[in-house]
């Protein structure tokens, strides 16, 4: 008990320093300081991809389109007042809406669209994978814009909401050492700039990055929305939930991002609380790497499916609530595998697999993972009941966590040979599932589930849900494909966690969204 006490004294030590000064800020200023277990790996719009910098961009920067406040189920206009596809589903021509203006005063036109959407491509950080289709983009005049596929895409625009495609102001990032050009890779400077600087025509700006420490927001005087009610956002890192609990107790921040289900349940009841609970669509997953040099024993097909086989789907929804998902599909995005056709654990058939697969005796892994807790999900607490699930079957798990940002390069590099992670749909349409077969970006380069390690018969199937535009059958392929991972694949997903967000009472508009999880730009607080 005095270990305890001490520790949250310490806690509450912790959190004044991170938040002096914002009382002062209040005096002045209407103010919204958020706690959250950040995890920008960075600001420049090209590069940044994680869930902390989506909802950042979402602020900062606008797209060519988007989705409603709420869900994505319609797409609607942003910069882009009107827009119109070709017959054959390789040219859009966008019109943009005449008089938005990035932060600088500078004017949105269609040359700007042309150099982040280049950028986007040839800088190839980790959302650029998004822009592999597109062949050419034009200004045909200052504010038309044409986008020519290398192939048709049912699912391309879903995905132009995403924060990747925001739309940067040239002008400024040409002045400080960006390109958009084919060796951007390799001559772009930008990006120091970038983490200090915003250049977008959203409601606010960049006012200051401290990685790992605070991000700080204000408005956007040139935005030519309706203004936002907050005017100055402060997010404030914050990695241990418990902590948050304390800080939004004590009125030291309004909004509590990444509480678990047991530090939520002792909100119930608070007069000063909100409690938002509701379906999310992170899911988490392991990764057995494909490769044997990497994966040992985990490389092997009968040994992955003796995991999906081995996992207790029902503790981890117990822990964290949400349901199974059927595949790395989120359930709720249209075509995924639902709860009931989910894969249902069977500890005698995944011993019977093992040993079928050489290991009678089971063997000896280590699981790789950060140290880390995202949305009230705490990854040590999964971790462990992993090592436990699989002891059963007679793997032995060494756990390894890490820092996140190491073990997110290591990650992203396919060095694990068995990891445990969680992803957010990068597009909110059933082609996101692609990224987990061979040719996806999370297959290829983080399992390495390469075409050449894959069937045939699988790489069709690939190739036709990749063009088929008639939707009743893009949904039967797609449901094909999760059901073959079911059986084949490097991945097994566990748990897709709802999502628990505490909140001051006096703060409204909080909306969760699938997209960018947060848009800061809808809240405002009760007076």
């Amino acid at each position: 008990m005095r270990r305890f006490g001490l520790w949250i004294l310490v806690a509450l030590l912790v959190v004044g320093a991170l938040l002096s000064g914002i009382t002062s800020l209040a005096q002045d200023e209407k103010v919204l300081v958020i706690g959250h277990a950040e995890s920008t790996d960075s600001l420049d719009p090209a590069r940044g991809y994680t869930q902390t910098s989506g909802f950042i961009f979402r602020a900062i920067y606008e797209t060519l389109v988007t989705f409603p406040d709420a869900d994505a189920s319609s797409i609607e206009p942003m910069l882009a007042e009107s827009w119109e596809v070709s017959d054959d589903g390789l040219t859009y021509t966008f019109k943009l809406r005449e008089g938005a203006e990035f932060a600088s005063g500078n004017p949105v036109t269609a040359d700007d669209v042309v150099f982040s959407f280049n950028r986007l491509k040839n800088l190839q950080g980790s959302p650029a994978f998004l822009a592999d289709n597109i062949a050419s983009v034009e200004a045909t005049d200052p504010q038309t814009v044409v986008v020519t596929l290398a192939s048709p895409d049912p699912s391309f625009l879903s995905t132009l909401p995403n924060p990747a495609f925001q739309v940067t102001d040239s002008q400024v990032i040409k002045e400080n050492g960006g390109t958009d050009a084919v060796d951007a890779a390799t001559a772009d400077t930008a990006e120091e700039f970038l983490n200090n600087n915003s250049v977008g025509s959203g409601p606010y700006q960049l006012e200051k990055w401290e990685p790992q420490v605070e991000t700080v927001l204000v408005r956007n005087p040139n935005y030519q929305g309706d203004a936002p009610y907050f005017d100055r956002v402060i997010i404030t890192n914050i990695p241990e939930s418990a902590t948050q609990k304390i800080a939004l107790e004590a009125g030291d921040i309004d909004l509590a991002l990444d509480l678990t289900a047991d530090e939520i349940g002792g909100l119930e009841g608070n007069p000063d609380i909100q409690i938002v609970r509701g379906p999310a669509n992170i899911i988490h997953f392991l990764l057995m790497n494909a490769d044997p040099d990497v994966g040992g024993p985990m490389a092997d097909p009968k040994v992955q499916l003796a995991v999906r086989y081995a996992l207790d789907y029902d503790g981890y929804a117990a822990l964290w609530g949400g349901v199974q998902p059927g595949s790395n599909l989120a359930v709720g995005i249209a075509g995924a595998l639902g709860p009931d056709e989910a894969i249902k654990r069977d500890v005698e058939k995944a011993k019977q697999l093992l040993a079928e697969a050489g290991y009678p005796d089971g063997f000896e892994v280590t699981l790789d993972y950060p140290d880390f807790s995202f949305q009230g999900v705490n990854m040590n607490t999964n971790a462990q009941k992993i090592q436990a699930d699989l002891a059963e079957v007679g793997i032995t798990v060494t756990l390894n966590p890490g820092e996140l940002q190491v073990a997110l390069e290591e990650y992203r590099s396919g060095k694990e040979g068995f990891g445990y992670w969680f992803w957010g749909p990068d597009k909110l349409d059933p082609v996101d599932f692609l990224s987990f077969l061979p040719g996806g970006k999370v297959a290829t380069e983080r399992a390495l589930w390469t075409p050449e390690r894959a069937e045939q018969s699988l790489l069709d199937l690939i190739e036709q849900a990749k063009v088929e535009t008639d939707q009743a059958a893009r949904l039967d392929l797609y449901r094909q494909l999760q059901q073959y991972a079911q059986q084949t694949s490097t991945f097994a997903p566990f748990n897709q966690p709802d999502i628990q967000t505490a909140l001051r009472a006096d703060i409204q508009g909080y909306v969760w969204h699938p997209q960018w999880l947060l848009d800061v730009a809808l809240l405002s607080r009760s007076e």
